[in-house]
């Protein structure tokens, strides 16, 4: 098995601090967390990104968000949870994965405004029709 993020979710890694999983998807700690109890939620199949997967796998990511954002909040009592996930080359597992965030006031963590003006906000009309005509395509 090459792929890192395939031999994490099927327990194929030492060392890993897996904290559920289901024939589906396996939930581990980060090993970098941004605080602590930062889960990563990976797909036991391979997929790189999020429209890659079918519909029974995506759902399991998404249960296990629910049910792991539930266990987080009880654990942390975090101000609130962060749930991403970069795709394309913005993915450096290469690998699927969900990031659970337990947030906390002044953590440091920010959305940050893009680095170059796109001014994507003054044609937002022509944005939608532009992904309007491609889901009928």
């Amino acid at each position: 098995m090459g792929c890192l993020g395939c031999r994490i979710a099927n327990g194929n890694e030492p060392n890993l601090n897996m904290v559920y999983e289901n024939e589906l998807v396996a939930c581990v700690l980060d090993i970098a967390p941004f605080n602590e109890g930062h889960l990563l939620i990976l797909p036991k199949e391979h997929y790189l990104d999020v429209e890659e997967m079918d519909t029974e796998t995506a759902y399991a990511v998404m249960d296990a968000s629910i049910k792991l954002s539930k266990v987080i909040k009880k654990v942390f009592a975090p101000d609130g949870i962060t749930i991403c996930q970069n795709g394309g080359s913005f993915n450096d597992l290469t690998h699927y994965h969900m990031h659970l965030i337990p947030r906390f006031e002044g953590d440091g963590f920010s959305w940050s405004e893009p680095l170059h003006p796109h001014d994507a906000g003054n044609h937002l009309k022509e944005t939608k029709e532009r992904m309007l005509k491609a889901m009928n395509d």
